[in-house]
């Protein structure tokens, strides 16, 4: 091969993959991405005009007094009552307890007031491959859809079970992120013991149970629920299974007591194991306390 041949090949293989970059790019990024989707999604949440109640002891009166000293401690009284939360997530995820770990960073954002919403973009890495996942829901209405390298469909799920699972998700983000909407959100309590809480929570037509658990200082520190699906790994089929999110660490930000670490389970038949770790990077919650 002379010279100019070679150099005719290294350049077609550098145009080649600049060519590929550059589709990679638009398909992560371009206006038909799981990131645009996510964002317009967001911006096309309503926010409510009616002014921020302000959370008075008064108000967790009606509360199983477990649950009134977790928002307590969580600094609730004197803060409005949360409508929506903006998260900036990373961790590590997998599919199975024999599955590798992938790393993941993700934002999120759930609306409770006026419009209840769930939307959570993640960016994760599979066997040296990056894969984009986008969940929402919006009107009791769940999707859950995974693209690698952008642009090959590894998970499509939707569905009756799938909406559940994720009513129940948006509850526990409710109880963990931010505890304050509790105070408005439709939930029915039953104390069980000194220490746990039993919420029937209902969105859209869907109806969902989890236990609270708390210590004795009185944080949340489990959320239980035997109403949630495990998806199968291309998302089209589910298998009920026990699901809790043990709560790993609080933390202060910005004058609040705000989720700064967790984890997911699954209590699968053949033991329980951990899928999902979590830390929360930041955390904004609206409406914005006027001592933030």
């Amino acid at each position: 091969m002379t010279g100019h041949a070679a150099s005719r090949l290294v350049l077609a293989g550098s145009a080649a993959l600049l060519l590929a970059a550059g589709v990679y790019g638009w398909r992560r990024y371009g206006p038909r991405s799981h990131a645009s989707r996510f964002r317009r999604a967001v911006a096309d949440l309503p926010t409510s005009s009616d002014p921020a109640h302000i959370v008075t002891e008064d108000d967790l009166a009606a509360l199983p007094p477990q649950v009134a000293t977790y928002l307590r401690r969580m600094g609730a009284v004197g803060s409005p009552v949360a409508e929506e939360f903006r998260a900036r997530l990373r961790g590590r995820i997998r599919s199975g307890p024999d599955q590798p770990w992938m790393p993941f960073v993700a934002e999120q954002v759930n609306s409770y007031q006026p419009t209840v919403a769930r939307l959570f973009h993640m960016h994760a890495t599979m066997k040296g491959l990056p894969v984009d996942v986008l969940h929402q829901l919006i009107d009791g209405r769940a999707t859950m859809r995974g693209l690698a390298l952008s642009m090959v469909p590894v998970v499509d799920a939707a569905g009756p079970q799938m909406d559940q699972a994720e009513t129940v998700t948006l509850f526990n983000d409710l109880c963990l992120f931010v505890p304050s909407a509790l105070l408005t959100a439709p939930v029915q309590w039953e104390p069980v013991d000194e220490h746990t809480v039993r919420a029937t929570y209902s969105n859209a037509g869907h109806t969902i149970t989890a236990l609270l658990i708390f210590d004795e200082a009185g944080d949340l520190v489990d959320f239980v629920s035997d109403d949630r699906s495990m998806a199968s790994g291309d998302g089209r089929t589910f298998i009920p299974m026990r699901w809790s999110t043990p709560v790993g660490e609080f933390t202060q930000r910005s004058g609040r007591r705000q989720l700064l670490q967790g984890e997911a389970r699954w209590h699968a038949p053949g033991g329980d194991f951990s899928y999902i770790e979590m830390y929360v990077d930041g955390l904004e919650i609206q409406p914005v306390s006027s001592s933030e």
